[in-house]
């Protein structure tokens, strides 16, 4: 049987800020993201199973992905639990915001580090995380592949 790759979109809102860059994202903004999640696999073969034909459902990929990334990240507001606008997190967090505190700087290459972890753990074991990627921007995005991965 061949060896096939599926990919599947989403779009989420998030807002965040760069502790300590040198330009404007150190200010607290936000960004439409695109993500897309390609897995890698071999279809079903067995013409008794209801998945068959299939690497992976894309419905049962959405669940994935939603659980773990779109329905916490989508109208959040991300910050390094480290950084000085930790007040504001919580300020914002005692309003009623949604707000994500993270152990990295909070760009869209640590959020691919972090969404890899993520979706790996959650894939079932005959299928392999094969790459996402984040568009942060019309004309800005972060790629990261399993096969980069030492």
């Amino acid at each position: 049987m061949s060896t096939i790759r599926i990919t599947k979109k989403f779009h989420f809102e998030t807002g965040h800020a760069l502790y300590g860059y040198d330009g404007k994202c150190r200010n607290v903004h936000g960004h439409s993201y695109k993500l897309s999640v390609t897995v890698i696999g071999t279809p079903i073969s067995n013409s008794t199973n209801v998945k068959y034909g299939m690497v992976i459902d894309f419905g049962d990929l959405k669940k994935i992905v939603a659980s773990e990334i779109v329905d916490k990240f989508d109208h959040a507001t991300v910050f390094n639990k480290n950084t000085p606008h930790i007040e504001l997190a919580n300020e914002l967090e005692k309003r009623g915001h949604n707000i994500i505190l993270v152990d990295y700087q909070p760009t869209s290459e640590m959020m691919l580090v972090d969404f890899a972890k993520k979706i790996k753990n959650r894939l079932p074991k005959t299928i392999k995380l094969h790459a996402l990627k984040l568009q942060e921007t019309g004309t800005s995005h972060a790629e990261w592949y399993a096969e980069d991965q030492y």
